[in-house]
């Protein structure tokens, strides 16, 4: 970004916030809220463009030029150039290779929705290329990953923006959330419930032909050389147009080889919040513990012994020990939320509500008027990119910052484990190591498949 056009572009922001335009999508070249031109803003590229890759581009496009697109399905990446092109005006370049992005030098940030395991190769490359960077949650596959990229965040000095937008948007309340637990509300936090819903696991899936536009060698990376699997049944509804079963295009949650399952996929979102409302962001637990729990195949010393069919669990229940004696329980059962109980009271908060005696209390007695900026650290941006934009122009870390993610990351990355390994783990957060258990350390890393390790 040059120095010329930095005023504009805080004007620009200014101008979306103060007009609650969260998600606005502007004209191709409108001069709106102070932006002279869209070459006054920051330039973008996207790396992943299918479901959230188009959504955070697609809420973006306001806010930034996006001027190339790289995905190894040809048939995504054709058809959110027209989609970019249609919206701005102007059709961003078109790779498969993210490569070729990160080796332009006009290109200011990018923002990354791959399948999870190919989060912290790109990120990291991004960072040393010179990229600030927005990636979408889980922000790793292992809790080691996430040690990595907080290193090279502070070498580079790269402003970097983790995808749990829950931070920012729902209309703001899991911000209000947090304000009534800070305002004393409940009086003190005794257990926190994130409900992050459960899965149905998969029949057996067989070896199936790769589809023609899709480069499969590429798209696993660096996780281990398998076949394609798919059943010829299609998906419909929202990640619709791709089978229903596989284990590439939107089911790759289901796979421990690519991702968590809902622990780290629903779970980064509200384990966060529940980590950010108690303060440890910086600390974590000291004991997670598997009380109950499905798995969809056998498994033995942690690995799934079928390998053509969904592996992640399907079902749970998990005990996390946090600091001051706080019960946090990650549950598959009941409503998708999280339920805050104290010694005064409870509520309940998810992207479309918030209920609860102490909620009801607010109108005669509401929160102070600053309560909510208190929480987030300022005036509430717009949306999620728009704070990572304003953060761009600071050079100061964003909303949802690396550490803070990571940390509450690692209680589903061990959640995950202990359920793998069926015993419980004892966690030292000052060393960020499993205590006494040296068969579950080592599932702390994985190592990226050759051809495919991040390029320092």
């Amino acid at each position: 970004m040059s120095r010329s056009g930095q005023t504009s572009r805080r004007q620009f922001l200014e101008g979306m916030a103060a007009a609650g335009a969260a998600g606005v999508l502007l004209s191709p070249g409108a001069q709106v809220f102070g932006a002279e031109s869209p070459n006054e803003r920051p330039v973008f590229a996207t790396i992943g463009l299918r479901n959230q890759g188009w959504g955070i581009t697609s809420k973006s496009l306001g806010l930034a030029d996006f001027v190339a697109l790289a995905d190894v399905d040809a048939n995504v990446l054709g058809t959110n150039v027209e989609r970019v092109k249609e919206r701005q005006g102007k059709a961003p370049d078109a790779y498969k290779d993210y490569r070729k992005i990160l080796d332009r030098d006009d290109i200011d940030a990018v923002m990354i929705a791959t399948p999870d395991h190919w989060h912290t190769k790109i990120a990291v490359e991004a960072m040393l290329a010179g990229k600030d960077v927005y990636c979408e949650k889980p922000l790793t596959l292992t809790i080691d990953e996430g040690k990595l990229i907080e290193k090279m965040v502070k070498k580079t000095g790269r402003v970097f923006q983790v995808g749990t937008m829950q931070r920012t948007e729902s209309s703001q309340r899991f911000l209000q959330a947090i304000a009534l637990i800070r305002a004393g509300r409940i009086g003190k936090v005794k257990k926190i419930t994130c409900g992050i819903n459960g899965t149905s696991g998969s029949p057996e899936i067989p070896v199936a032909s790769v589809p023609a536009e899709l480069d499969w060698d590429f798209w696993l990376g660096p996780a281990p050389k398998v076949d394609y699997r798919a059943l010829p049944e299609m998906r419909k509804g929202y990640g619709g147009g791709v089978p229903l079963y596989s284990n590439c295009h939107y089911s790759f949650r289901e796979w421990h080889e690519y991702a968590g399952g809902k622990l780290t996929d629903w779970g980064a979102h509200h384990v966060d919040i529940a980590c950010w409302a108690l303060g440890e962001e910086n600390n974590g637990p000291s004991k997670v513990s598997p009380v109950s729990y499905s798995l969809p195949v056998e498994y033995k010393d942690g690995y799934p012994l079928v390998h053509d069919r969904y592996n992640v669990a399907t079902k749970f229940r998990i005990q996390v020990d946090m600091p001051n004696n706080v019960e946090l329980i990650i549950t598959s059962e009941g409503d998708n939320g999280i339920l805050f109980e104290g010694t005064d009271g409870r509520f309940f908060v998810n992207r479309g509500k918030i209920t609860g005696a102490p909620v009801e209390a607010l109108k005669d007695n509401p929160l102070p008027e600053d309560a909510i900026e208190e929480v987030y650290g300022g005036k509430v941006s717009s949306n999620h990119t728009a704070n990572m934009i304003e953060a761009m122009e600071s050079r100061k870390q964003p909303i949802s910052d690396v550490w803070s993610h990571n940390r509450m990351l690692e209680i589903c990355h061990l959640s995950n484990i202990a359920m793998r390994l069926g015993r419980e783990l004892n966690w030292d957060p000052a060393k960020r190591e499993i205590v006494g258990d040296d068969q579950a350390n080592t599932f702390l890393a994985r190592e990226n498949r050759k051809g495919f390790e991040i390029n320092m």
